[in-house]
């Protein structure tokens, strides 16, 4: 129903629909999982999501339902090359029902609102869906990488991964 500024009390929901969404069982119900990519069901955690809240430069944006659970959410952190967009994330069951399409429509408002000349993403290289997903909503391969992390806090990588750069240019 609502889209808004997510909040502190929200991290619990949050790190349960961010996880639900991309790891383990439940994220196979929809089509963005990381499930086959990365074993063990952590994306985030309410550490790495309180830091990301404390950013005076970021903003998570959550969407909720009537009856005010948290069904999505996106986070946005402001950067000198424009709105670093990460994390999008639909409660699986409802993946493919115009959701993240209307979380990415916010994202473009807030770049808008706050002079952001583009929009950029890291998306693993070989999730091809997801990719052609971002590039028919106006996003482009910039022909940039980066490695992924060498780091298994939140998952270890079944094959080797790096991620693209997709950016999308904004009024700003």
């Amino acid at each position: 129903m609502a889209i808004e500024k997510a909040t502190l009390q929200d991290i619990p929901s949050l790190v349960k629909l961010v996880n639900s969404g991309y790891r383990g069982e439940a994220s196979r119900k929809g089509w963005t999982t990381e499930a086959d990519l990365l074993q063990g069901d952590i994306r985030t955690d309410a550490a790495s999501l309180a830091s990301m809240l404390a950013d005076d430069t970021a903003v998570m944006l959550k969407h909720t339902d009537s009856a005010g659970n948290i069904t999505g959410c996106v986070y946005l952190q402001k950067q000198q090359r424009g709105l670093y967009l990460g994390m999008l994330t639909v409660l699986p069951v409802l993946q493919g029902g115009g959701l993240g399409k209307k979380l990415l429509a916010a994202a473009g408002e807030y770049a808008a609102l706050h002079h952001c000349p583009a929009i950029f993403m890291s998306v693993i290289s070989v999730r091809s869906e997801l990719i052609a997903w971002y590039e028919r909503h106006g996003y482009h391969k910039t022909g940039e990488t980066k490695p992924f992390p060498d780091d298994d806090r939140h998952g270890k990588p079944t094959q080797p991964l790096e991620f693209i750069i997709l950016e999308k240019i904004t009024a700003g």
